[in-house]
């Protein structure tokens, strides 16, 4: 992994010389997540998830690929904790495997959590803060046996999940933030709503069952988070995108106010508001959820900070009686997972929430990044030009919103290294750190090596 490089390549993604990003208090990391890295999916008492299953069935993950193995990360926890060293992050950003850590009658399985312990002392000694995700999509098959998201019990089953890993994990490494779950937009929408991911149904209305569970699940477990870690932050992680009208038009206008409904106030609205967006079931009539009375004040108990996951922007046009179309607009930047570069969208966005949640507690962004075909040189070096010109780019645009009063105080780049991107399996590399996933050999790009050097210079070494 020994590699040689210029004595600062900071400049090719540093954020620019005046930006509120450069202050020491601001926590800069990276992120992965569990079944995207760890594998041993078999080992040491972890259940089956729903991921395990959706992977097991046909057509439903490019080439038939899973996380049996993954990046390994399970047995190369050293290896991969000294690269979070030399890369000189504040933070790491990583979730547990619910599946891992407790058995299918809700007892802990100690050597599932013995391995966070670990990965958490191995942070503290190295100084690097924990952001402890609960819950990134890996549900344990029993529940989903049971239905999953779509069953209230399930939110009650998360609450139990989170008061244990919380009282069990208390005492081991810096833990700075508790999140409870990671875009429950996904959860809802992409696994109950269009089967593009586990764990694969198909219904607008289950898909709002799902949201409002996944959400009161989240606002059950924040009691016992704040009982049990009171020094840490808790908050919850949403992905989030702007909308653009294709034309200046009153139609186009509302197609984007609508794309903007179900992408992010379906899930900020509950959180912040009390209530879900009326707007949502113009396109999705009908769909309502089964709400209980008090629910609403659950979900909307106070959060610490606000995680948001930015990629890329959506264009919109009207198709007329509520329905909306995505337009690709053709000649501009994209990256392999063919989403837009738009970095102005990340400022835009921000802005839009300062201007309309009067509450909105402060930002962090928990993922940026961006898929790209990355590849060993001759020389063994990876020059992932794209992704550079990316994250400084993006870097900017947070760096004008904070300059414009908007309260950010930190960014995770996502993610620390190559791994299984859900249904497109190893296709698409989004890693600061290329992964040889025939021989697990990890290898620092040229991004991973700017990083390092922009932290380094910040901190003054």
């Amino acid at each position: 992994m020994a590699q040689t490089h210029p004595a600062s390549l900071a400049d090719l993604i540093a954020p620019p010389a005046d930006s509120p990003m450069r202050s020491r208090d601001f926590v800069f990391g990276c992120g992965t997540s569990s079944y995207q890295i760890e594998g041993a999916t078999h080992t040491d008492g972890r259940l089956e998830s729903i991921w395990d299953r959706f992977c097991a069935t046909p057509g439903k993950v490019l080439r038939g690929e899973n996380g049996d193995i993954a990046c390994d990360h399970y047995h190369r926890l050293d290896e991969d904790l000294d690269i979070l060293q030399r890369l000189g992050v504040d933070a790491y950003r990583f979730s547990i495997a619910w599946p891992r850590v407790m058995d299918a009658a809700g007892q802990p399985n100690a050597k599932g959590i013995a391995f966070y312990k670990r990965l958490l002392d191995g942070l503290g000694e190295r100084g690097i803060k924990a952001f402890v995700t609960l819950y990134h999509w890996d549900l344990p098959q029993h529940l989903e046996d049971k239905g999953g998201w779509l069953n209230r019990e399930t939110a009650y089953r998360f609450a139990d999940y989170a008061d244990l890993m919380s009282r069990k994990l208390a005492g081991h490494g810096d833990v700075a933030a508790w999140t409870t779950h990671n875009e429950p937009w996904c959860s809802a929408y992409l696994g109950y709503g269009d089967g593009h991911h586990a764990p694969g149904l198909k219904s607008n209305r289950w898909a709002a069952q799902a949201m409002h569970h996944l959400l009161l699940g989240h606002g059950l477990a924040l009691p016992a988070l704040r009982a049990n870690a009171p020094q840490a932050l808790h908050g919850i992680v949403a992905n989030c995108a702007p909308g653009y009208a294709d034309s200046d038009t009153a139609e186009d206008r509302d197609a984007a106010s609508l794309f903007e409904t179900y992408q992010n106030r379906w899930v900020l609205d509950p959180l912040l508001k009390g209530e879900y967006p009326a707007d949502l079931w113009r396109l999705w009539k009908g769909c309502e959820p089964l709400v209980l009375d008090g629910d609403m004040d659950v979900i909307g108990r106070p959060i610490d900070y606000l995680g948001i996951n930015f990629y890329s922007r959506a264009v919109l046009r009207s198709k007329g009686a509520d329905t909306i179309a995505w337009v690709r607009h053709e000649g501009v930047e994209r990256t392999t997972m063919d989403w837009e570069v738009y970095p102005q969208g990340m400022q835009d966005l921000f802005e839009a929430f300062k201007r309309d949640y009067p509450n909105l507690p402060p930002l962090y962004v928990t993922e940026n990044g961006m898929s790209s075909h990355d590849g060993v040189d001759a020389s063994g070096q990876v020059d992932d030009l794209q992704r550079q010109s990316y994250l400084k780019r993006h870097f900017a645009a947070c760096s004008r919103a904070m300059a414009n009063g908007v309260d950010v105080r930190g960014y995770f780049v996502w993610s620390l290294m190559d791994n299984f991107e859900w249904a497109f399996g190893y296709e698409r590399r989004f890693g600061l750190v290329h992964v040889d996933f025939e021989t697990q050999q990890r290898t620092l790009k040229r991004s991973a090596l700017a990083y390092a050097d922009f932290l380094r210079e910040r901190a003054g070494r």
